[in-house]
């Protein structure tokens, strides 16, 4: 009988996904969830220019898509003051890590990430053959002294850094990045993924010449932009590493609609605005619900908060499992002790009443639970 014929490396991998999808908890429950507050994505939706930009898009779909992106680079270079030739565009933030260690990593190379960050990078690495390297988090914060030194340690090609940090919500100041530049070892690319600055504290982005080989930069259309649905995310960088990326990427992987939509979201700085202000509003709000059931909710530079359950990772995990018994869904940090806590993306008015109805007897039934 035929079998697939994996290389060595594919057959040794798990056959699993990052992350299980609400539709598929939704299906496996019978039920629609009540609130959708687990994948920080924006339920605030995308822009109505976006919208209609890609309805208007609709109609050449028949047509392939403009393969260099042209018009959407040339705009997000002036975003990111940068030429054009420095900007990638790709299948939302995920899609461009995958074809990042397609570049750069081979078997047996070292990568360095924190324990606990953003596990789609980790799974790209693994893919590829890669060897991991995690540093702990220091005090709820990726700990980017101790990233570099173990990179110079290991002598890995990458090292990973989310800037503001999923799933803490916790962030560094621009100096500090731009003071640790130094010192990334001789060799070793800096990913920093930005998906949440948007959201961040003036000063958060830090000031770096897109000529500059040691960092490549990752940002995205799904969260403050409410386009998670459309895959559209985007890199800067060097020269020579940006043009790298033409050697192996999907270089038809870019929809129209999808191309239409970002640059029409681009020149809509007021929908951006209210976004921004809506998610702050949201997240004061899950901060008191968090507060009236004598939970800690922690500081957030991104679109959710994460709130501290004061106990351990299982009576957390306990927490989660019962909101989502009755139709919240939420996720959590995966590795101790930041799994102390669960995760709530900021959401519409009616998810976070439900959250503030549903939390008191996720809590109540958990602590039976714990002690049963």
């Amino acid at each position: 009988m035929t079998t697939p014929r994996l290389t060595p490396l594919a057959a040794s991998l798990p056959a699993d996904v990052p992350f299980v999808g609400p539709e598929t908890m939704e299906r496996e429950a019978g039920r629609p969830f009540r609130a959708r507050l687990g994948a920080n994505e924006s339920a605030f939706g995308p822009s109505p220019r976006a919208i209609e930009a890609m309805a208007r898009a609709a109609s050449e779909m028949w047509k392939y898509s403009d393969a260099t992106s042209h018009d959407l680079r040339h705009a997000l270079a002036d975003r990111m003051q940068a030429e054009p030739d420095q900007i990638v565009v790709g299948g939302g933030i995920d899609g461009l890590l995958g074809t990042l260690v397609r570049l750069t990593v081979a078997e047996g190379d070292a990568v360095v990430t924190s324990d606990g960050a953003y596990p789609t990078f980790n799974y790209h690495v693994t893919g590829y053959g890669g060897e991991l390297h995690k540093v702990p988090f220091r005090n709820d914060r990726e700990d980017l002294p101790a990233l570099l030194a173990r990179a110079a340690e290991t002598g890995a090609k990458l090292v990973y850094l989310s800037n503001p940090d999923n799933p803490m919500g916790s962030w560094h100041d621009a100096q500090t990045i731009e003071a640790a530049l130094d010192d990334i070892p001789d060799g070793t690319l800096l990913v920093l993924d930005e998906a949440y600055v948007e959201f961040a504290p003036e000063g958060t982005a830090p000031r770096i010449d897109p000529e500059d080989p040691r960092v490549l930069r990752f940002r995205t259309f799904s969260k403050a932009f409410g386009m998670a649905g459309a895959r559209v995310g985007y890199a800067s960088g060097a020269r020579a590493l940006i043009k790298s990326f033409d050697k192996v990427r999907d270089h038809f992987g870019m929809t129209r609609p999808a191309q239409a939509a970002a640059l029409a979201a681009l020149g809509d700085g007021g929908w951006l605005t209210e976004v921004k202000n809506r998610v702050e509003t949201a997240k004061t709000r899950i901060s008191e619900i968090a507060a009236a059931n004598g939970l800690v909710a922690l500081p957030s530079a991104t679109n959710f908060v994460t709130v501290d359950c004061g106990a351990d990772g299982d009576f957390a995990r306990a927490v989660l499992g019962e909101l989502v018994a009755r139709g919240i869904f939420v996720r959590m940090p995966g590795r101790p002790p930041q799994d102390r806590c669960i995760r709530i993306t900021a959401g519409l008015t009616e998810e976070l009443d439900a959250l503030e109805e549903a939390l008191p007897k996720a809590l109540a039934a958990a602590r039976v639970r714990q002690t049963g």
